[in-house]
């Protein structure tokens, strides 16, 4: 078996690597590692989990051993598609250059530009960041991009997805055509794979697995669920939700619920805390320190549920997660595949359930199709009867003396002393749980209310200046007459008081 000590890391990087506790590479680190080394270029492709951050920053640690970085000039540029994957590559550079000096700066939005600027002016080996954050800082004539050595580009694929391409595209162009680049992706779209063929030079292709695999050591499972009402679509989901969480007993130490929408997933966070769960919300809208704040007590164990959109599927390193839930099924079959990506890691076995609503079996159709596999189906764990049926059921299962004697007495007997308060509490989790979407779609229509409250408002406005200024409006300030055009009679816009005097 391969071990670290064989992949001709610098010393004081291997020393840095055994104290963190590693001894072997996974296969795409012992694949990539090699070439980089070599100074050429990569194309690395494999699933999410699989250990490609480690691929790039430690040749790239052990390759700026030498040298020194000058004022605005980075040594070299690692790209990445959200500001929680830039923050854990921030991570590993500093466990593994711990025995180095090696400086870094990290850009990314929601921290100050003078904070970034005071690090760029210094000088920085390693500059990690988002595309955006990186090109405002560019323009603002704050950075150059010429002295780039070393070019790394992780999570491709998610950058597609957010539209980054142009911006990518654009970034190479700023850098040194001599640069070594290091390319990473779990899938290779056509546009990704246009993008190697002209910025990098006979890369070493190193593919761990199929593309678009999942992990063997995660159990998937989706419930095919059906509202009883359409407005009641959304309560009834998070109740399912709860039910599948419950039905996992203690095999669930923690979990991601991911949704697709950003208020489906405070909505969902808050409708969790009052149920009782220890959960909260993580998604782009979010401050970033709050965003940090959450995801730290996430992995140090203190927060059990994260709910969270697509922003926490891709890269981010979060050991021992025993659970995903889909609350939603992905629009882009590809984040299946990075969603549950997030349990199951490193040897570990895991689980992924997902909700499926009618509207959504298409997309579950191209993510079984992506994955080429059926994805077994999950019974309902709420099984609701009608109280009727049930107390005639239990009539049923008397015995037939009780049954042939007194019927009457046989129902009344099987009635619960505590049936009027549990039919009060269905009642109030009904109402709770129409408050809940009514504040969804209020959340929903909030912009688009308050732009058209807005226009209403402008042109009430202008309506009643209009009034005030016309021969019609009364001297006593009475409301004029309104709604009858341009043309309006004299004899109406006269008040009664005026023609009782005439």
């Amino acid at each position: 078996m391969t071990k670290f000590s064989d992949l001709k890391l610098a010393p004081k990087v291997l020393k840095a690597v055994e104290e963190a506790g590693y001894e072997s590479p996974t296969p795409i680190q012992a694949g990539a590692i090699p070439p980089a080394l070599e100074g050429r270029d990569v194309l690395g492709i494999a699933q999410t989990g699989t250990g490609k951050t480690a691929s790039f920053t430690l040749p790239m640690i052990s390759l700026l051993a030498r040298g020194r970085a000058r004022a605005r000039m980075p040594r070299s540029l690692v790209l990445c598609p959200t500001r929680e994957l830039a923050a854990q590559v921030a991570e590993n550079f500093d466990t593994y250059t711990k025995h180095l000096k090696l400086t870094k700066a990290l850009l990314i939005g929601g921290v100050s530009f003078k904070e970034q600027e005071a690090l760029i002016d210094r000088g920085v080996d390693v500059l990690i960041a988002t595309p955006g954050r990186l090109l405002d800082h560019f323009e603002r004539g704050k950075l150059l991009l010429t002295g780039v050595q070393i070019m790394v580009v992780d999570e491709a694929d998610r950058m597609l997805d957010m539209g980054f391409i142009p911006d990518i595209e654009r970034i190479f162009s700023l850098t040194p055509f001599t640069r070594q680049t290091l390319f990473f992706s779990a899938t290779m779209a056509p546009e990704i794979e246009r993008i190697t063929n002209t910025f990098l030079s006979a890369p070493e292709r190193i593919e761990i697995a199929r593309q678009a695999t999942t992990s063997e050591t995660i159990t998937q499972s989706v419930v095919m669920f059906k509202a009883s009402r359409k407005d009641r679509e959304g309560s009834e989901k998070r109740r399912l939700l709860r039910a599948l969480i419950d039905a996992e007993g203690e095999k669930l130490t923690n979990a991601i619920i991911f949704c697709n929408r950003k208020t489906d997933v405070d909505i969902t966070a808050k409708s969790m805390r009052k149920y009782g769960y220890d959960a909260a919300a993580i998604h782009g809208d979010l401050d970033q320190s709050q965003r940090m704040k959450t995801l730290e007590a996430y992995r140090d164990g203190k927060l059990k549920f994260l709910v969270a959109s697509d922003v926490a599927a891709r890269g981010l390193d979060i050991p021992s997660v025993s659970h995903v839930f889909n609350f939603d099924v992905p629009g882009h079959a590809e984040d299946y595949v990075h969603r549950i990506g997030r349990t199951g890691r490193a040897g570990r076995e895991g689980t992924a359930i997902t909700l499926c609503v009618p509207r959504d079996e298409k997309n579950l159709a191209d993510v079984e199709a992506l994955v080429k596999q059926e994805i077994p189906r999950l019974d309902n764990p709420i099984k609701d009867v009608k109280p009727t049926r049930r107390r005639k059921d239990k009539v049923e299962e008397a015995a037939p003396e009780a049954q042939a004697e007194a019927p009457v007495e046989a129902v009344s007997e099987e009635k619960p002393k505590g049936r009027g308060r549990r039919r009060n509490e269905d009642r109030q989790d009904r109402r709770d749980d129409r408050r809940e979407d009514r504040n969804e779609a209020r959340a929903e229509g909030r912009q688009e209310n308050r732009n058209e409250g807005r226009n209403d408002n402008r042109n009430d406005g202008r309506n009643e200046r209009g009034n005030r200024g016309g021969k019609h409006h009364h001297k006593g300030g009475r409301n004029t007459v309104v709604g009858m055009g341009d043309h309006l009679p004299s004899f109406i816009a006269l008040s009664f008081d005026e023609r009782r005097a005439g």
